[in-house]
């Protein structure tokens, strides 16, 4: 990894590093309020909490996210960003496709909602929403695109390197990712629907959380094959700012 690959790499993470300090020390409680839950009393200053999970963030993610480089360079993938990009491939594309996806998910939100048992999805509280579109775009996109779909990736490639395989390694790896990232939100499910298990969530909740997801999970996941993690984040943050901001003030 180059200078600037480095340098771009901790941007992004103290960008999500920043947001995980201000949610904690300033929002914490709307954001608990969004998914139905309170926070309790942890007997410290919530500055002090925002700079533990800032300083989590930064060494679990900072991990993750260099493991996922060395799977990138591994595989001849971009990493941070392709070096012979543009702003085109860097910042529009993604903004366009992070515009259509954040309507997709809109549009599905809305087909799902009388049928899935549970209704809309709630949204948190503005400007909450902001920041949590910031974690989420860089955060998850370390985690699922980065660490995941490398992780698979890797060994796909492996696998089927006598066939001369890499590309269908890389789509097997990416659908991968794509259902993991939808099970990574199983968690605020559960939450927001009191459930303890698989069992008790609607079939139809459980398959558009799935179905939602994972396609937005392709899409972003082939960005990050062809433009690499900034790429990938910015057509999740756009995502999520269309969804989560924009139709949540609405």
């Amino acid at each position: 990894m180059n200078r600037k690959q480095l340098t771009v790499y901790l941007i992004l993470l103290a960008g999500y590093a920043l947001s995980a300090f201000a949610t904690y020390a300033f929002f914490m409680d709307e954001l608990a309020a969004s998914i139905g839950i309170s926070m309790p009393d942890m007997g410290v200053p919530d500055w002090v909490l925002g700079l533990a999970n800032a300083g989590s963030v930064f060494v679990l993610y900072g991990l993750f996210g260099l493991a996922g480089l060395w799977f990138a360079r591994k595989l001849e993938l971009p990493g941070i960003f392709s070096e012979d990009g543009n702003w085109r491939r860097w910042f529009v594309i993604p903004l366009v496709l992070g515009l259509v996806c954040g309507v997709l998910i809109i549009v599905g939100d809305l087909l799902f909602a009388p049928i899935n048992g549970f209704g809309r999805f709630p949204h948190p509280t503005f400007p909450v929403s902001i920041l949590a579109s910031i974690s989420a775009g860089i955060g998850e996109e370390i985690m699922f695109r980065g660490f995941v779909f490398g992780l698979w990736g890797f060994i796909l490639n492996w696998l089927f390197k006598r066939f001369n395989g890499r590309t269908v390694a890389l789509w097997i790896a990416n659908v991968i990712a794509a259902l993991a990232f939808g099970a990574g939100h199983l968690g605020t499910i559960f939450l927001l629907t009191g459930a303890s298990s698989l069992a008790d969530l609607n079939p139809v909740l459980l398959a558009e959380v799935f179905i939602l997801n994972g396609v937005v999970g392709l899409i972003v996941g082939e960005r990050y094959m062809k433009d690499g993690l900034v790429a990938a984040a910015g057509v999740h943050f756009w995502a999520d700012v269309v969804f989560h901001v924009v139709w949540g003030l609405f």
